[in-house]
């Protein structure tokens, strides 16, 4: 099973949680230390206060005031070291049974000693340990959610540029990202958005002239070679007069092919439907094209499509195969799906990578040509709605598969 790379949207909400989590836990840690801090120092003057009070009180009365004992065995070594020498010290012992917090002092050559319990303040800190964690749960689970909503709100802000990019790589010049991102705060992704505009406004006006250049160079040769085919026809019968009206006819179809690709620039060419046997339109369409290719049909299906436009693409792929190609040509019909196939040099890797362009073939082993019958098949066929894909066969030739759809648009 392949996965799929995680989304912009969850990776910036995971970084979210996880700075979150960071955040909390060191306030947590900064918290805590300072309030152990500042509880081990309350007690500690506290404690000093009192065992100041038993030396006085020892020193008036000579007895072991609050509590106090006189050289206890039980005071801590490292507190009776501190305290040689006429000191006083404070220090706090953990044990097993339990936190003690001492204060000592020495007079006239002994040690008075003072002990508290010290378990009520470590309780304080516990109950303040479940309080922190309870807080930094709360605030990580708050700022995922709210992440994750701003994150959703950008990404979906950014998923529907996408979306308005690719309609417009895919031929819809109408489509604009303002006009499907509603909310547009001053952010990257509105000035992504009004790049992309901006991009898509420069690209149409360009296709639009050169659309507008194609269409006027073709109506005005289409006059011109109109008397020219009308004259070669004139002339007497000879060698020459054969070579004229060849290459006359030649350039008539090009001017032909010309208005037809400009008139499928404009993107308002719309199929006229009907029902059609595909297995049997396509074997009657290829037997008068190419009467040398072979028609299997696999699966006979009803085609709802317009046989006009499909007759030109089938007209289109079959001269392409036999101008370009190798015998024999091979047509497959399965359902609604058309493969021609030859078994020439195959299609080049430029046009298997970016699809057929105008006044290009691609490949000097198929031939020379104007690139324009893929060209014309191509459109046709996003006319019907469908898709025609281009690729090698493994054991040599060219392949094209023309898939229509099921619900034409």
């Amino acid at each position: 099973m392949k996965l799929l790379p995680p989304s912009m949207r969850w990776r910036l909400s995971a970084a979210i949680a996880v700075v979150s989590a960071l955040v909390a836990t060191a306030l947590s840690l900064l918290v805590r230390t300072e309030f152990a801090q500042t509880q081990l120092t309350d007690a500690r003057q506290l404690q000093d206060q009192r065992i100041q009070l038993v030396v006085r009180e020892y020193a008036l009365t000579g007895q072991a005031a609050l509590g106090s004992e006189l050289d206890s065995p039980t005071i801590p070594p490292e507190l009776l070291s501190a305290v040689r020498g006429g000191n006083r010290a404070t220090y706090l012992q953990r044990t097993p049974e339990g936190s003690w917090i001492w204060a000592a002092a020495e007079t006239s050559g002994k040690v008075l000693s003072l002990r508290s319990p010290y378990s009520d303040r470590d309780e304080a800190l516990s109950r303040l340990d479940r309080v922190l964690l309870i807080g930094s749960v709360a605030v990580v689970v708050l700022s995922s959610v709210l992440g994750v909503l701003l994150v959703s709100r950008l990404s979906r802000r950014l998923r529907l540029a996408a979306g308005a990019a690719r309609r417009v790589a895919d031929g819809d010049m109408t489509a604009r990202v303002r006009d499907v991102i509603r909310d547009r705060p001053r952010d990257e992704a509105a000035e992504l958005a009004q790049a992309i505009d901006g991009m898509a406004d420069a690209l149409q006006e360009r296709l639009i002239a050169e659309q507008r250049v194609t269409a006027d160079i073709a109506h005005e040769l289409r006059t011109p070679v109109t008397g020219l085919v009308g004259a070669a026809e004139l002339l007497p019968p000879s060698r020459p007069a054969e070579l004229v009206q060849d290459r006359v006819r030649v350039l008539r179809v090009l001017v032909e092919d010309i208005l037809e690709v400009a008139r499928l620039d404009t993107a308002t060419e719309r199929a006229e439907l009907s029902e059609l046997a595909l297995g049997e339109f396509v074997r009657r369409r290829v037997a008068g094209v190419a009467p040398e290719a072979v028609v299997s049909v696999l699966e006979e299906r009803s085609a709802r499509t317009d046989p006009r436009r499909l007759e030109r693409v089938l007209v289109n792929l079959l001269v392409n195969a036999s101008k370009h190609g190798k015998p024999p040509i091979h047509v497959t019909v399965d359902g609604l799906s058309v493969n021609v196939r030859d078994h020439g040099p195959g299609f080049s890797e430029e046009l298997l990578r970016d699809g057929p362009s105008r006044f290009r073939t691609g490949s000097s082993d198929r031939g020379t040509g104007h690139g324009l019958g893929l060209t014309i098949a191509v459109a046709q066929v996003k006319v019907l709605g469908g898709t025609l894909t281009f690729a090698n066969a493994e054991d040599g030739g060219a392949l094209v598969t023309l898939e229509l759809p099921d619900t034409p648009t």
